[in-house]
Order: C-alpha cells, then structure tokens, then sequence
C-alpha cells in the first residue's frame, strides 16, 4: 500500500504567525519535502512572496478567498501537481488566509477525489499577546479554536507570567484539540508529519528541498522547537474492536495523532487494519498482514500525554476471548474504514 502524503490546513487571523510557523517548519524540515499552497486574500501575494524559493513547489493562489473562490472540483486540480506516486513531496501545507473559514477548507481536502492525500489535521495559531482583542473583535475565534485539531499559541514570549497563564488556560479551557506553546512560529516538524522514508541511492537526483540549500548561522538554541511527546504501544494478542472504538471516541484530546497497524484477530484476506486519526478525525485503511508480523503497533503523537494511562487504556482493550467474534465492534469499525 502506497503511503499518502498528508494535507495540513494552518489558520489563524491576520498576524498571529502563520508565515513564521511556516517558514519555520521548511528551515527545519528534518529532511521532509514539503509543498506548500498558499492561499492569500487580494491581488499582491505577500505571503507567497516571502515563501518562494524556500518550498520545493509552491502554488500562489491569487483568485480571491480559497474557501471561498474554489469549490470541491477547483482544489483537486492543485493537490494533483504535488501529489501523485513518485511525487516529490513528503507533505502538503494549506496557508489559509487570515480570514478564510478553518471549516471549509478542512472540508475542501477531505473532499478531493485524489487518492494520494490524506487529511493531516488543521492547525488554529493564535497570537498570545493579541488573543483577548482578537476574541473579542471576533468572537467566532472560539469556534475555530474548538474545531482546530491543534491550536499553536504562538508569540508566548511576548506576555507576561500573569498573561501567559490566563491565555493559555482560556485556550485550553476552549479547544476540544491539543494545545501547543511556541515562539516565533517554533514548533516541530515532528508532530505534523511522520519521519521521512529512507530513500534508495537511485533517487539521489530528486529535486532539492530548502533543507539541502539553506545555510544556518544561527546558533541551533535560536530554533528550539516547541515540545511534544510520542508514546508507543504493542500487542501480540488481538485488541477487541468494541473496546477499542470506545478508546478512540473517549481518548485524551492531548493526542493529536495516532498512527499504525491494529490486529482484530478477524481471519481472511486483508484483515490488517491500519489506523491514520488527525484529532477527531479517524480511518482505517485494510491490507494483508505480512508473513508473521501479526500485531498491533501504535504510535501517539501529541502534548500533555500520561504514557501510563494510555498503556492502561489499551491494556484493557486485549480482547479477552479473541475467539469470539465481536461483530458489532467490526461494524464500528467498518464506519472508519476505506479500501
């Protein structure tokens, strides 16, 4: 099964940062190719412009609103000429404008009809110093900061101890998401995007990112990124599906993805159920097992997790007599499905 090359949507109201983060995210890729579409509302692209040359391929949308000037049939078009099998990009980011609707442009992605893409989460950033006077000119910010399947709150640095406390737990207190602190758009590449593949020696002549032309004077400590955590969980005996749903409906709003391999111990033909969730957001995609590699393996990725917790949360999702078939749990899970 091929890989999909995930899309993320990044938002946020004019000036908190959305640039900067992603400027941040191509000068520390850690190896990742990533294209980028940017999406600027009026005739000057200025946020394209300060992007160019710094993204192996950059689209400059210059119709108006993307959320608003293209409709389902006009964004496929675009993803096609970042993501197609053999294409030269690990990832895709959306820059939405400043005042695009975070709720149409998710819409937009997981509508199109390319099947080399994959959802990868919508990010909110938010302007710490700016958050009350921005949340009270529009107040349809909390709407977007419960829809956000990641809220950065970025500019941190620019608030004091008091400040600080007061934004972050008023995020936290709105966001259905997980929540990240940053300065200066700092966050990890890691926590959007799976570590780049491996690639043979036959591909040394691929087109080259911004990471293997940028030069970094900077002292590294200038580009600390913004902490998240992984934690990783492995089963040799089948997980029962009715359980498992239940963990996913109720898991911690702290985990931003989850990624890899679940064994239902259901027998036949592609009974290999990989697991891609972006926040709410949830698939499974079917295939074979390899030859004795039947196991569950998952990854979390996100903020604030309690390893132990999840590792006893799972725990109690072994199934307990694998042999018995639960089939209102399969019917759970094939609402997440796709072949």
């Amino acid at each position: 099964m091929t890989a999909r090359i995930p899309v993320v949507v990044v938002a946020g109201y004019l000036g908190s940062g959305k640039t900067t983060l992603l400027n941040h995210l191509l000068r520390n890729n850690d190896g990742r190719r990533i294209g980028v579409l940017v999406n600027d509302f009026g005739s000057i692209n200025i946020d394209a412009m300060t992007v160019a040359g710094q993204v192996d391929a950059a689209l400059s949308l210059q119709n108006g609103c993307l959320c608003c000037a293209v409709d389902e049939e006009g964004v496929d078009p675009m993803l096609d000429r970042l993501a197609y099998p053999g294409a030269p990009v690990d990832a895709i980011v959306i820059e939405a404008s400043g005042i695009a609707e975070p709720r149409q442009l998710v819409r937009l992605v997981l509508s199109s009809e390319n099947p080399h893409i994959e959802f990868g989460g919508m990010v909110e950033v938010v302007d710490a110093a700016e958050f009350e006077a921005t949340r009270n000119r529009h107040p349809e910010l909390d709407d977007h900061l419960r829809f956000a399947d990641l809220v950065v709150v970025n500019k941190i640095d620019r608030v004091d101890e008091a400040d600080h406390r007061r934004v972050l737990g008023t995020v936290r207190e709105v966001a259905d998401g997980a929540v990240l602190e940053a300065e200066h758009g700092r966050i990890s590449a890691g926590i959007l995007f799976d570590d780049p593949e491996v690639r043979d020696s036959a591909e040394a002549a691929r087109q080259l990112s911004f990471a293997d032309l940028w030069h970094d004077d900077h002292e590294h400590d200038e580009h600390m990124h913004a902490a998240y955590q992984s934690v990783e969980f492995t089963s040799d005996r089948p997980l029962n599906p009715s359980a498992f749903m239940r963990f996913l409906n109720e898991r911690s709003r702290g985990v931003y993805r989850i990624k890899g391999p679940v064994d239902f111990g259901a027998s036949g033909a592609n009974r290999r159920f990989v697991l891609h969730t972006v926040g709410v957001y949830a698939r499974f995609d079917r295939s074979r097992w390899p030859a004795g590699a039947r196991r569950t393996e998952l990854v979390f990725i996100g903020t604030d997790l309690d390893a132990d917790q999840l590792t006893k949360q799972l725990e109690d999702c072994v199934d307990s007599d694998p042999e018995v078939v639960d089939e209102r749990g399969m019917l759970y899970v094939a609402r997440h499905l796709e072949d």
